[in-house]
């Protein structure tokens, strides 16, 4: 099966308030000396494939650059890293190619190396269409920014174009999301991704928020209950205009969704370089699981892999986990055949007990969330995964 790639950039200008990413801003001559032990990775990935126990096809129908912002890299660092990405393995013509995009980080040297190297997909982490919001949080870009990137990105032959919006940042209203949400669907752009806000311990604004302090505008930040109802109206609307959810943070436009991160809720093989980078592949003994460190001193200065394998009943865990994110949700049957199990019985109490909560419908032999499920899917999650530990 072609595999899917992923490349993580973990440089930005600056760094976000809500970001709980292993990223941040560094100096040029940690870029170029970062994008040196990427490109030696890849050189070295049957061999580490190897060593991991996986098995690794060369063709490749997926390749994604995250971050961080990759567009932060030179037009040289980003040819250089496909050039040895096309060493080690056959992308196929008709390859889903994205790259992650601060608005504003969009140079013309950089327009003109996305188009060489291939790129035909951009996700634009635009997160508000409302210039106080988006400033408040530590995002350099404003409106204008946008929609001309949106531009450029077309006129050079890139409409592939996905808009990220998080609902709950400082100073959000019912209103001013409402105008992030029209916005989105004036671009006419394919596809849109919309995310919660956070609370955690590993960004800025989570640790304030749990603090109960005011720095990053945490005290304008909205309550639960409005940050479920913006995800609620964002669902309706989006959904309303053509733009269908079919993960719970991801819509799109028929034929449009993301090819690659379809790889990841289906549990399709993928391969990760760079920092805090994950993989998973076939082998031997079952699936295995390995990813880098998140610190970067340690990922440049070659701390080993992590490695886990995948036991069945974590892969009957991860296909639940994984599956009910998708709209299309979880065939029982094609549970029952793949794992040996019967899931109909397995899950049989669970499945009840979830569906007269008003969180898991049926239709035949598949189970999928309902709108109520999506906004406490960790919750239904956990119910199948302890079932699946028993």
């Amino acid at each position: 099966m072609a595999v899917g790639i992923y490349i993580s950039v973990p440089f930005c200008r600056s760094k976000c308030s809500y970001c709980n990413f292993a990223s941040g801003a560094f100096a040029r001559e940690m870029v170029a000396g970062y994008v040196e032990r990427v490109c030696a990775d890849i050189s070295h990935v049957q061999q580490t494939a190897a060593a991991m126990s996986g098995s690794l096809e060369r063709k490749a129908d997926s390749v994604y650059f995250g971050g961080g912002t990759p567009t932060t890299l030179q037009p040289a660092q980003l040819e250089q890293i496909f050039a040895a990405l096309r060493q080690e393995f056959e992308i196929a013509p008709d390859a889903e190619i994205t790259v992650e995009c601060a608005p504003g980080s969009l140079a013309p040297e950089i327009l003109e190396s996305l188009v060489h190297v291939g790129v035909n997909r951009v996700s634009l982490g635009v997160q508000s269409f409302i210039d106080a919001e988006a400033a408040a949080v530590g995002r350099l870009h404003k409106r204008a920014a946008v929609l001309e990137d949106i531009a450029r990105l077309r006129a050079a032959g890139i409409n592939n174009i996905n808009i990220d919006l998080i609902a709950g940042l400082p100073h959000q209203t019912e209103a001013s999301w409402r105008t992030s949400l029209d916005e989105t669907i004036a671009t006419g752009a394919p596809h849109a991704s919309v995310y919660m806000l956070e609370v955690d311990e590993d960004s800025r604004l989570g640790r304030e928020l749990i603090a109960g302090g005011t720095r990053y505008h945490a005290h304008f930040v909205p309550d639960e209950d409005a940050v479920a109802a913006f995800y609620e109206q964002a669902c309706a609307r989006l959904g309303d205009a053509g733009i269908a959810q079919y993960e719970i943070s991801n819509f799109a436009r028929p034929a449009m969704e993301a090819r690659h991160n379809l790889k990841y809720w289906t549990r399709q093989p993928y391969i990760g370089f760079g920092l805090d980078a994950h993989s998973m592949l076939e082998g031997t003994d079952g699936t295995v699981r390995f990813s880098t460190p998140d610190s970067l001193e340690e990922f440049m200065a070659g701390a080993p892999l992590i490695r886990t394998p995948v036991s069945t009943r974590d892969a009957l865990e991860e296909t639940f986990f994984l599956g009910l994110r998708l709209t299309q949700g979880v065939d029982l049957k094609a549970v029952c055949s793949h794992f040996g199990v019967d899931a109909e019985s397995t899950f049989a109490e669970t499945i009840r007990e979830l569906e007269a909560s008003g969180m898991l419908e049926r239709e035949g032999d598949t189970v999928r969330l309902t709108p109520a499920g999506r906004l406490l899917s960790n919750e239904v999650f956990q119910r199948f995964m302890a079932v699946a530990n028993l």
